[in-house]
C-alpha cells in the first residue's frame, strides 16, 4: 500500500501548498481521496508528482467543503471513466476496492466519510478533516480489525489516548494539536506534507 500526499497546507519544494487536502492511495487500483481547493493547484502537483489524471480509477470525496472538492470538476473532465464517491454515496461501511473501505457517512452537522485501507500490518485510516471526531472514525474503522496507522486531517481532536497503540500517526491539513500529538507520540509521529510518500 502506497499513499502519496498530493496537496496539503505544507509542501515539499517544487509543489504548491495551501488550505486543502488530497492524497493518492494505491493498492490494486489508484484512488484519489479529495481534490484540494482548486483544479489548477491539484493538476500542478499531480503533474510534478507524475500522476496522470487518466490513471485514476476512483475519486473519493471525504466531505463537501471547497478545500476538498475544488479540483473535482476539472479532474472529471480529464478522466470521465473514474467513478466518483461522495459522502452520501453509501449508507454504511462499504468496500470501494479490494482492501479499501469507506467508513460510510459519519457525523451530524458535517457528513464525512473516511477510508480504511488494509495492509499486512493492519488497517490504516485516512481522513479528510475528521469533523465527526477522530475517535468516532477510529471506532468505525476498528470494526474491520486492528488500526496500525492514521493519516490526514484530525481537526480539533484532543482525546490523544485514543491513539495509544497506533504505530503510524501522521496528522496534517486542519489538525489543531499537531505539536501536542508529536510530543505525546514522538516515535509514532510522522511529518507529512504535499509530496510525502508513505508505504506500508
Amino acid at each position: 500500500m502506497r499513499i502519496t500526499i498530493v496537496y496539503d497546507n505544507e509542501a515539499n519544494p517544487g509543489l504548491k501548498s495551501g488550505w486543502g487536502f488530497s492524497c493518492l492511495v494505491e493498492t490494486k487500483e489508484r484512488l484519489l481521496f479529495d481534490t484540494g481547493p482548486t483544479g489548477e493547484e491539484l493538476m500542478f502537483n499531480m503533474d510534478r508528482l507524475g500522476i496522470e489524471a487518466r490513471s485514476i480509477d476512483k475519486i473519493i470525496i471525504s466531505h463537501k467543503h471547497w478545500d476538498h472538492t475544488g479540483g473535482l470538476e476539472i479532474l472529471v473532465k480529464m478522466n470521465s471513466k473514474a467513478q466518483v464517491f461522495e459522502p452520501d454515496s453509501f449508507s454504511e461501511m462499504t468496500e470501494l476496492s479490494t482492501g479499501i473501505h469507506s467508513t460510510g457517512p459519519l457525523g451530524t452537522s458535517i457528513i464525512e466519510q473516511s477510508l480504511v485501507v488494509s495492509t499486512q500490518k493492519g488497517n490504516v485510516g485516512v481522513t479528510g478533516c475528521a469533523h465527526p471526531g477522530l475517535e468516532n472514525i477510529l471506532d468505525q474503522a476498528r470494526r474491520l480489525g486492528k488500526i496500525c496507522g492514521v493519516i490526514g486531517g484530525f481537526h480539533g481532536f484532543a482525546r490523544l489516548l485514543e491513539l495509544e497503540g497506533i504505530e503510524l500517526i501522521a496528522p496534517c491539513h486542519c489538525t489543531k494539536r499537531k505539536d501536542g500529538i508529536r510530543q505525546k507520540f514522538p516515535t509514532q509521529f510522522r511529518e507529512i506534507k504535499a509530496g510525502s510518500v508513505i508505504e506500508i
